[in-house]
């Protein structure tokens, strides 16, 4: 049986504000099994964003393991990002997990991996998964060269991303965390 491959998930900061999108496909070996996978998620009451590039039962098995975390740890996105590394690394069943995570609050992005790296963007984004350099190339251009805001920027560069990478497509969920006074911005 083929491996599960396929993901774009890109994160960007802007004024305040973190926006992360997700394309909805998944293909094993060279079919597409599915057009809608929900990549991208709210966790610790709507404070925190998290998507996930790999293999989706690894995925969610990160998600709720770094939910639990950040509850343990009240919230610090950078704390509970450690945490998870050290017990991916270090756990047997964890360490054959496939799957990145990529993370975010409105002051910080991260990357979290199973070789216990986490890489905080040296700008305001960061793009994983199969289409991730697309992605990122294009909104670096983006909020180098628009005002976009953050939700704006990221549908711009997941529909480039999805125009380019064959695994990848552009049936995106984006969401947005509010700024003082906002509202969540959901697809």
């Amino acid at each position: 049986m083929s491996r599960l491959h396929a993901t774009t998930i890109l994160a960007v900061r802007r004024d305040g504000r973190v926006a992360m999108g997700g394309d909805g496909q998944v293909t094993m070996g060279d079919v597409i099994m599915k057009h809608t996978a929900q990549k991208v998620r709210t966790l610790h009451h709507g404070k925190v964003i998290a998507g996930f590039a790999g293999a989706v039962a690894d995925a969610l098995t990160l998600f709720d393991r770094f939910e639990a975390q950040l509850d343990k740890h009240h919230g610090q996105l950078r704390r509970a990002s450690v945490e998870l590394a050290k017990e991916w690394r270090t756990d047997r069943f964890l360490r054959r997990l496939e799957a990145q995570l990529c993370v975010a609050d409105p002051s910080q992005i991260l990357v979290v991996s199973g070789d216990g790296e986490i890489i905080e963007p040296d700008e305001d984004f960061v793009a994983v998964g199969s289409g991730g350099a697309f992605a990122q190339a294009a909104a670096k251009a983006l909020l180098t060269n628009t005002d976009l805001p953050a939700v704006e920027i990221v549908r711009k560069a997941m529909e480039i991303a999805a125009s380019l990478c064959i695994y990848t497509n552009s049936h995106l969920t984006i969401i947005e965390l509010p700024g003082p006074g906002d509202t969540v911005v959901s697809e």
